[in-house]
């Protein structure tokens, strides 16, 4: 058994079980485990309770397949490597579901919806007068991109006839394959083409449709703002972050000869996801725990409330499907981000672009 498998394993699972644990503090007080209610029922006691519930499930089953599993590697040198991460994010998935379908049967049975108007709201000054897009943070991402370059660049003549492709759980090389432009800088177009990926999604995301709130849209257009411009740079300092990632596995291919434990490789990419993470908790979605802008003058509600559209949302609310709708990418209503809509075509044709490039890219480089 491989003596850093466990540990990885370990880690992996603790970071899953936090974000697990903090997911119903990632939506708006409106989307409780994915189940569009009126702001007057946010604090239903079945919401409260259920959330209390979720969180003991995941810390529970989180903790008790972690423990297992390192006892089972030391008593019995019993280990599947990923086996643990695997059962602890179903374990999570599974308690978000009972969640979601008891509160989705109280508003049913309740009615939650009744005599209430309902509405959505656009705000045109956000397509005529944008924020601008943060380019200015993608440059720590560029600038590691760069480096990675030019130590590669400065590295190639010196590098042996064989490089080494593939490195197990311990960092030691354990695949080699004959020296080329193609091996030996394929970290680098890894990292290139991450980068770009990273770009292009955050600026796509940039301009998606918002989810404006009709009761109070001149102040949820403000929000918005704000939330999409701080959420562009976490994503950009992500980037930046990944790639560090990746310049650290460019040197252990460069150094076949070198050994790197796989957790120092990773803790730039964990810092970067505590970064948007801790982003995400503190906008809200949709920046609804922003604070209302200074000096802005209270806004009198509309009394119209968001529609009830949950008839759209798919596989624990994760899959948006929406013919009607022109938006080709809409907010999450589970976890971070934006998802497509595949009712439209664009927005399938985009999906399948992504996953194109993320599998056969590697392919050709090799």
């Amino acid at each position: 058994m491989n003596s850093t498998e466990i540990p990885v394993d370990v880690v992996l699972s603790t970071v899953l079980v936090a974000v697990a644990w903090l997911m119903p503090s990632l939506t708006g007080p409106t989307l409780p485990f994915g189940v569009r209610t009126p702001a007057a029922r946010a604090d239903a006691p079945v919401i409260a309770e259920r959330r209390r519930r979720y969180r003991r499930q995941v810390a529970a089953s989180g903790s008790l397949l972690i423990v297992a599993d390192v006892l089972l590697a030391s008593v019995a040198d019993v280990h599947l490597p990923g086996a643990v991460p695997l059962l602890t994010a179903a374990a999570g998935l599974m308690a978000y579901g009972r969640a979601r379908t008891a509160i989705t049967a109280v508003k049913r049975r309740e009615d939650w919806y009744r005599g209430l108007r309902q509405g959505v709201v656009a705000d045109m000054s956000l397509r005529t007068d944008p924020e601008r897009f943060p380019w200015p943070w993608a440059v720590p991402a560029l600038l590691v991109l760069a480096g990675t370059a030019t130590l590669g660049i400065l590295r190639y003549p010196s590098l042996p006839d064989r490089v080494p492709l593939h490195f197990n759980g311990s960092g030691g090389a354990d695949h080699f394959a004959a020296k080329s432009i193609g091996t030996a800088f394929f970290p680098l177009f890894e990292q290139a083409g991450s980068t770009a990926l990273i770009l292009v999604l955050t600026w796509l995301s940039f301009r998606a449709r918002p989810d404006l709130d009709p009761e109070r849209p001149t102040d949820s257009a403000r929000r918005h703002r704000r939330f999409s411009v701080r959420t562009a740079i976490s994503l950009l300092l992500l980037a930046a972050f990944v790639n560090l990632t990746m310049l650290g596995e460019a040197w252990v291919t460069w150094h076949g000869d070198q050994r790197v434990s796989p957790l120092l490789l990773l803790l730039p990419t964990a810092a970067g996801l505590a970064v948007v993470i801790g982003t995400a908790v503190r906008t809200g979605r949709g920046g609804s725990r922003l604070p209302a802008q200074e000096g802005a003058a209270p806004e009198t509600k509309t009394g119209v409330v968001r529609r009830d559209d949950d008839q759209h949302w798919r596989l624990l609310g994760s899959i948006y499907v929406n013919r009607a709708d022109p938006a080709v990418l809409v907010q999450k209503r589970f976890g971070i981000g934006w998802t497509v809509n595949f009712g439209n075509p664009r927005g399938v044709l985009l999906l399948v672009v992504i996953l194109a490039a993320a599998l056969i890219v590697p392919v050709v480089l090799h």
